[in-house]
């Protein structure tokens, strides 16, 4: 895999209503934004970077990369900065990652990529075993953490058309590789004040 060819999107374009209407990747978390962590992680692993972000561009492009708003107004979710991010993209392949998942793992572009290719898939998600209310475990999807071929604009550009917004919605419309990670801890998202705190002081 030559990371050259990856670029990374950092998912940062919603409103944080579930934290307070605070814009989640500027909030401070062990001694730097949010968003570094997740840039950091990513960064290690693709050839480039860029932010997806429809708040505060000013304070996200002192990060020095690429800050790109939705092309879709209103905030409408995940799918419209992935669109976004698919159409400025300048390597054949983009992954993304949100900025309130500060623990990515390490070889999550590597694992992503071989599955995309060994099975000739246009785009490759994680997956992680998570238990059930009754202590059974189930597979959990997480379509934010995923590894693209930028040729999958068309497909998704059709389904937001449509008026679709749901992150999987578009998928019978192409070939999806799943990976399957065992730490599920390493997709943990930080949503809310109380979690932001929590997870300041002991790892998920």
């Amino acid at each position: 895999m030559d990371s050259q060819y990856i670029t990374g999107l950092i998912l940062a374009g919603g409103r944080g209503s579930r934290m307070g209407h605070v814009d989640k990747g500027l909030q401070p978390f062990r001694g730097e934004p949010m968003v570094a962590h997740a840039m950091r992680k990513l960064a290690a692993q693709t050839g480039s970077l860029a932010i997806n972000a429809n708040q505060n561009p000013d304070q996200y492009a002192q990060f020095g990369v690429p800050v790109w708003a939705d092309d879709l107004q209103g905030f409408e979710g995940p799918l419209a900065g992935l669109e976004t991010g698919l159409r400025r993209c300048a390597t054949p392949l983009l992954v993304t990652a949100p900025c309130d998942s500060p623990f990515l793992p390490d070889d999550l572009v590597q694992r992503l990529h071989q599955a995309m290719t060994g099975q000739g898939a246009d785009l490759a998600l994680a997956e992680t075993l998570e238990p059930d209310d009754d202590g059974a475990a189930r597979v959990q999807p997480h379509p934010v953490f995923a590894l693209m071929r930028t040729s999958v604009l068309p497909h998704l550009s059709a389904y937001l058309a449509e008026g679709g917004r749901r992150m999987d919605g578009w998928y019978p419309r192409i070939k999806v590789a799943r990976v399957r990670f065992a730490d599920a801890d390493a997709f943990r998202n930080i949503n809310t004040l109380r979690e932001l705190q929590q997870f300041e002081q002991d790892p998920p």
